[in-house]
């Protein structure tokens, strides 16, 4: 086992082998946050670790697993000693273009295992540790999405869990008041990354026509979650909505 280092401030994020989880990352550490990256794909972890520095650790996690999570939170616990701040980043958008009457089961659950389940295991574990900890408390964000506010066109599962995860940051900002655990939510619009590639080509619309659409640097989104992460704990984003600004969201229909 390492040993536990000294370092100020600890943060852990899920879904950071690519896209908006590695920018947030990288931004931490930059910051000189220590950072626990974690993810179902080792490989990509290891490339988000080799860009991020020397004080990063890397923990294969998939959030949907009760016991993946709590090695992940021991695996902080033991090289770091506590944990300030849980990006909780990792989500899919689920089957593309399909219609709500037929969406299988399967592909309903899929979707809701890992953007509210492992939302709501990653958070219970954070909190867990938060708590005990001493000084004690830390600050949960949660990736939500402009589609916790307007869904796209064949979007129920991501859209359902988006709003259900808005449900998760308001009840855990009310039930860390006491444990001096703030949690805030940032709503994210087109940030450029392999998810969204496709918008820049053309997406569904809806008016049931395509149109591409305009993205932003992930770097900018990154960037915000840093200032949320940094307030200190008396201060709190509760919600934040970060995107392209000439994205089709207000007025979209």
């Amino acid at each position: 086992m390492n040993a536990v280092r000294s370092v100020r401030r600890v943060a852990v994020v899920t879904g950071a082998g690519s896209g908006i989880g590695r920018s947030v990352a990288l931004e931490l550490a930059r910051g000189g946050w220590a950072v626990a990256v974690a993810g179902r794909r080792a490989a990509a972890l290891e490339e988000t670790a080799a860009l991020a520095g020397p004080d990063v650790l890397c923990v294969r996690t998939d959030v949907t697993d009760p016991e993946d999570v709590a090695a992940l939170f021991t695996a902080v616990r033991d090289r770091f000693g506590r944990v300030d701040l849980l990006f909780n980043n990792a989500g899919t958008f689920g089957p593309a273009g399909v219609r709500f009457e037929e969406l299988t089961y399967d592909a309903w659950r899929s979707v809701v295992d890992v953007n509210l389940t492992g939302a709501f295991l990653c958070a219970q574990a954070a909190f867990r540790q938060m708590k005990e900890q001493t000084p004690r408390g830390g600050r949960i964000i949660n990736n939500g999405s402009v589609s916790a506010h307007a869904p796209r066109p064949h979007s129920a599962p991501y859209t359902a869990t988006k709003h259900a995860l808005t449900g998760l940051t308001k009840s855990l900002s009310l039930d860390g008041r006491a444990h001096s655990i703030a949690c805030g939510q940032i709503d994210i619009g087109n940030a450029a990354t392999e998810m969204t590639a496709a918008m820049q080509t053309g997406v569904l619309q809806a008016n049931g026509e395509l149109a591409a659409e305009p993205v932003m640097d992930a770097a900018d989104v990154a960037r915000t979650v840093r200032h949320m992460a940094e307030l200190p704990l008396e201060a709190n984003v509760q919600f934040a909505t970060v995107m392209a600004t000439n994205m089709p969201y207000i007025g979209r229909g």
